[in-house]
């Protein structure tokens, strides 16, 4: 685990004299930023020292509430767990009124516990050096689609899509339309400005397959800074989306009539040189890519809670949506899980394009990559890719529900060894605590089923 040296807060305190705040965030395993707003005279110490949070902080469900089995509440007295900032972390938030940065930090490996056994990123470096000892260095980058909201609901009380910069509301669905990427230039400009200013390599926009869906690539780049990178660009996109009047969010399925949300996670393996292990003519890549996509595919029903966490997750998967069905593979196909994208040798890589946006980047990616090094390891064969339409020759139907993946998680004797049966024991208990307050809830739904028919 790498700190940033104290240089960095200093340069940064010097380069920037009018920072007043500092705000200071951990990720949780939900992917829910929290922590602390701090003053400019208090951020030298927390990179000379780190900076006590509770032992909680990483135990919590989505909605904030402690989690009594997670083990990190009553049995230890919620003790404080020093964290320490990133390197290349600290940057400026140019959308805030006072001027503030934010600094993003992890759980120190031992002056962090109990708490550093349940931080998202931990789990990631680890499963990146189990690659490395054996001479695979990961690639990754996310595609990250998300919808723009009006701030304000609609007379029904439900979320609808923002207005445009003509004052209209986007109906149809235009995918790859410039007119609809044009009408939110404003917000598009604010955003890329704010992701250079962050060091956040944002590329092409898409306007997608929904009234007001976008979605905006990253580069490929080192595994654990891809999803560093990921992480911030989230909250980034939320906090200018805010700043124009607007709600930007990541939620995998916001309309039952419009299409879901996803994260599509491209991944591939080089060697110490930089070679990718994967490149070839051939373009369904090399053996190492087959194998790849076979530990892939056997581990994806144990990984699928990583991939998508929440209830509201599994309603992404229907057929013809571009969101996958089934655990399959192709080449330049996206009606499949897994695909081989097409493109120059020297590109080859996977999209894997089962997470859902709401999933926590640092563990889908964890999840990834533990499968591929099982695939790796015991040379999995994945069988012929799919060639056609992957919803019509599905045989095998990923579930569709949130408890059938958080019990086969439970359950993965592989899960445990290859993510740690620490941390599984944490992200467990949170989720079985969500899941009792999902379903003790009742709401309009249930009223419209079954009050009157029942």
């Amino acid at each position: 685990m790498k700190f940033a040296a104290l240089d960095e807060a200093r340069d940064f305190l010097a380069a920037n004299p009018d920072i007043d705040m500092i705000e200071l965030f951990i990720l949780d395993a939900n992917g829910v930023p929290r922590g602390k707003l701090l003053h400019r005279e208090e951020l030298l110490a927390v990179y000379e020292s780190g900076r006590p949070l509770p032992s909680t902080i990483l135990g919590l469900t989505l909605n904030g509430d402690d989690v009594e089995n997670s083990g990190l509440v009553w049995d230890i007295g919620d003790i404080d767990c020093r964290a320490y900032p990133l390197a290349g972390s600290l940057v400026r938030l140019p959308w805030r009124q006072i001027p503030t940065a934010a600094v993003q930090v992890s759980m120190h490996p031992q002056e962090g516990m109990p708490a550093s056994i349940a931080d998202p990123r931990h789990l990631l470096i680890k499963v990146i050096d189990g690659l490395k000892a054996e001479g695979y260095h990961p690639v990754m980058a996310c595609e990250l689609e998300f919808y723009l909201l009006d701030a304000k609901r609609d007379g029904n009380g439900r979320p609808q899509p923002a207005l445009d910069a003509d004052g209209g509301r986007p109906r149809s669905t235009q995918v790859y339309g410039l007119r609809e990427l044009e009408q939110i230039e404003p917000f598009l400009a604010d955003l890329y400005a704010a992701c250079k200013l962050q060091g956040i390599p944002a590329r092409t926009a898409i306007s997608e397959y929904a009234p007001g869906q976008v979605e905006i690539t990253l580069e490929h780049g080192d595994a654990l800074e891809a999803m560093d990178q990921a992480v911030r660009y989230k909250r980034l996109v939320k906090a200018v989306a805010h700043k124009h009047g607007m709600q930007a969010t990541f939620m995998a399925k916001p309309f039952d009539h419009l299409a879901g949300t996803g994260m599509h996670m491209h991944v591939s393996i080089a060697d110490a040189a930089g070679r990718n292990l994967f490149a070839s003519e051939d373009p369904a890549g090399t053996p190492l890519l087959r194998q790849a996509v076979g530990g892939m595919l056997a581990s994806l029903l144990e990984s699928l809670l990583l991939f998508c966490p929440n209830a509201n997750s599994y309603r992404r998967f229907q057929a013809n949506s571009y969101a996958p069905l089934a655990p399959t593979w192709g080449v330049d196909n996206r009606t499949v899980s897994l695909r081989v994208p097409g493109g120059p040798a020297n590109s080859r890589h996977i999209e894997h394009r089962i997470c859902g946006a709401d999933a926590n980047p640092y563990l889908a990616a964890a999840a990834i990559l533990a499968g591929v090094h099982r695939g790796l390891r015991e040379q999995l064969d994945p069988g012929d890719p799919v060639q056609g339409n992957g919803y019509a020759q599905a045989t095998e139907l990923l579930p569709t529900d949130w408890l059938t993946s958080l019990i086969a998680l439970e359950q993965s004797a592989w899960a445990r060894d290859a993510l740690g049966r620490e941390f599984l024991g944490v992200y467990l208990a949170v989720k079985r605590a969500e899941y009792r307050q999902f379903m003790a809830e009742v709401g309009e739904q249930d009223w419209r089923w079954y009050l009157t028919q029942a």
